[in-house]
């Protein structure tokens, strides 16, 4: 699979990336240096297992980068951040998962 290029649609509240014909997006809510993951959706087109892997690090690299704190509220993302304890540091204080 090639580079995520990693787009962030701040009208729609969605991190975006293109993928084939498609779009694989995880969707977000922003609250006082915070953004809220809600949601990811990855097309069934994507067959590659680690892509939702690298979309996940790259939103939040890209969360990091803007010095914001990120809370997952999509299991999915939850338990990316809980197993790669990496990213842990990007948790508010007080959030455990």
């Amino acid at each position: 699979m090639s580079e995520i290029i990693l787009e962030n649609n701040e009208f729609l509240r969605q991190f975006e990336v293109k993928v084939s014909d498609s779009l694989a997006r995880i969707e977000y809510a922003e609250q006082e240096r915070k953004i809220f993951l809600t949601k990811i959706h990855i097309p069934d087109t994507v067959n590659d297992k680690s892509f939702e892997e690298n979309f996940i690090i790259k939103v939040l690299e890209f969360i990091e980068s803007k010095n914001l704190r990120v809370v997952p509220t999509s299991p999915r993302i939850a338990g990316f951040v809980r197993k790669n304890k990496a990213f842990k540091h990007l948790l508010p204080v007080g959030i455990k998962l």
